[in-house]
């Protein structure tokens, strides 16, 4: 499954596994679909950023060839869509892509 994050500043698609553990650190309840009112993003974002600057930081290991993606490296553009969200005062929702 992909999720879509959808606000009129940006729309992102990620892995559903992913978004749903970036929605639950957001304090969400992890369901798509779902939606995050402008007044209530800056909130979450704290949240996200306070739960994947806490999250393990992957390496590579001996032996494979491609280097594993952090959790903090995934979240990248949600925090982004939802940086820019709030500061256009621009609701975000989200739904199976």
């Amino acid at each position: 499954m992909l999720v879509k994050f959808d606000s009129k500043v940006a729309a992102i698609t990620m892995f559903g596994e992913v978004a749903v553990t970036l929605l639950k650190a957001m304090g969400q309840s992890g369901v798509v679909p779902g939606a995050l009112l402008a007044q209530d993003i800056p909130p979450a974002l704290e949240r996200l950023r306070r739960a994947v600057s806490g999250a393990p930081r992957e390496g590579e290991d001996a032996g494979e060839r491609e280097p594993k993606v952090s959790l903090a490296q995934r979240a990248f553009p949600l925090i982004d869509l939802l940086e820019r969200s709030a500061k256009a005062g621009a609701d975000v929702i989200w739904d199976k892509g």
